[in-house]
């Protein structure tokens, strides 16, 4: 991939570019897939890509191909540079500068496809015997495989070697004429030690579908608290950054938060970073899409916003510090609050393990349908839901956190606590 790389370079380069850079990887994917509880594939994937950057007078061209031989790599380049003697100078475009330049080495000592054959068929065996109602509709049992480099004009070379193995499934359950509403759950693994059915939240999303069977409709309309599940992620972290944090937010001046940097702006229980060197992400990012070393990066600590999640090209033009990462392996740190006390705090309110919702709006404000989730009554989760509304202001409801668990669940992509909130509209047929 350097050899490849360093051609692409030289050949942007001849071909009139001031600045060039381009990323080539290479990758392999072997899986298992299984649907409606039986094995119908085994096959290997290969993937060549080649992305190509160059400035000329400020100008940007862009194009990425999926082969890597001499005269594909010729003709894209002409390619590129075409477009970018066509585009408008943006002075914020840019290139990584010269950093220390490193080869990162992610394998876990290849693919043992008979072990991965094997927990594959285990798992279906333990859920057809444990949890008979399960019906698992898909399942992918893979080992993924690749390397990847990253060169620009200035002397940048990253490369990274990498290895994972990933599983997970889409089921449901099913009872005679009755079936629970579709959910899924995936993990990425650097190794086979555990039993696909206990990764994560695997058994407990089996066991509360299978409660799922015999729902009922929330009564009315109530403003009260939420306890948020790990595996609903995108309700608030990812949506936390396409709305305040992330590139476009901030060219276009829309986020809320563009203003309010070193600034309180949720509750202090909050700690919001991505961390792709943690310990518990498998296969975490080594180098950024815009060519520098990837780095742990905090956004919001103890409330206060620390950082924005800006590429080069959006820290250039916003004047706004760029992120350490690409903003992929979330975490948030763990609270002081016991989940099984945080239920406690709970008199009316639902636990959601799943949330269905149109982007929010610069205001953040959310509204959606929670899925495969749970009455809580008293303190105690009671009966499985139907589909219900529930909406708030994604602000609001950070400022006054009632509590952050101190369990978390790690599912090879990101760390995740419960969380509750207090403030949410819930609202029945």
């Amino acid at each position: 991939m350097k050899d490849i790389a360093n051609y692409a370079l030289q050949v942007m380069k001849k071909a009139g570019a001031d600045k060039a850079a381009c990323t080539a990887g290479q990758g392999r994917k072997d899986e298992f897939n299984v649907e409606a509880n039986n094995f119908t594939l085994l096959r290997t994937n290969f993937s060549d890509s080649l992305h190509l950057k160059v400035l000329v007078d400020g100008k940007k061209g862009t194009t990425t191909i999926n082969k890597l031989d001499k005269d594909s790599i010729d003709k894209a380049v002409e390619e590129c540079v075409a477009l970018a003697k066509q585009g408008t100078p943006d002075e914020a475009e840019d290139i990584a500068p010269l950093a220390t330049n490193k080869d990162f080495d992610q394998k876990i000592g290849g693919f043992d496809a008979a072990k991965l054959f094997s927990r594959s068929q285990e798992f279906l065996t333990q859920v057809k015997d444990e949890m008979p109602k399960i019906m698992i509709e898909g399942m992918t049992a893979e080992f993924n495989s690749g390397c990847t480099t990253y060169a620009n004009s200035n002397g940048v070379c990253f490369t990274n070697e990498s290895e994972s193995y990933n599983a997970g499934s889409s089921f449901n359950a099913v009872e005679g004429d009755k079936t629970s509403s579709f959910n899924y759950y995936y993990s990425a693994l650097a190794n086979l030690n555990t039993p696909f059915i206990d990764l994560g939240m695997t058994r407990t999303l089996f066991e509360e579908s299978v409660r799922s069977l015999t729902p009922r409709g929330f009564d009315g309309k109530h403003v009260g608290k939420i306890i948020v599940t790990p595996a609903a992620a995108d309700m608030l972290w990812h949506t936390i950054f396409g709305c305040f944090l992330d590139d476009f937010s901030m060219i276009q001046g829309t986020s809320r938060w563009k203003d309010a940097l070193n600034t309180k702006v949720t509750d202090s229980k909050l700690t919001l970073r991505t961390s792709p060197l943690h310990p518990l992400i498998v296969g975490g990012e080594r180098v950024t899409g815009d060519g520098f070393e990837s780095v742990n990066q905090d956004y919001i600590k103890e409330g206060v916003l620390t950082s924005f999640d800006l590429s080069l090209y959006a820290a250039n033009k916003t004047g706004k510090p760029r992120a350490g990462n690409n903003a992929w392996s979330l975490e948030v740190l763990p609270g002081d609050m016991p989940y099984a006390d945080m239920l406690k705090g709970v008199d009316r309110g639902i636990l959601i393990n799943r949330f269905s919702g149109a982007q929010p709006g610069p205001s953040g404000d959310v509204s959606g349908v929670a899925k495969n989730s749970f009455l809580i009554e008293n303190g105690t989760v009671t009966d499985a839901l139907v589909e219900t509304m529930v909406s708030f202001n994604l602000v609001d409801v950070l400022q006054n956190i009632v509590g952050i668990s101190r369990e978390v669940n790690a599912d090879g992509y990101g760390v995740l606590p419960w969380i509750c909130l207090d403030g949410v509209t819930i609202s029945g047929a």
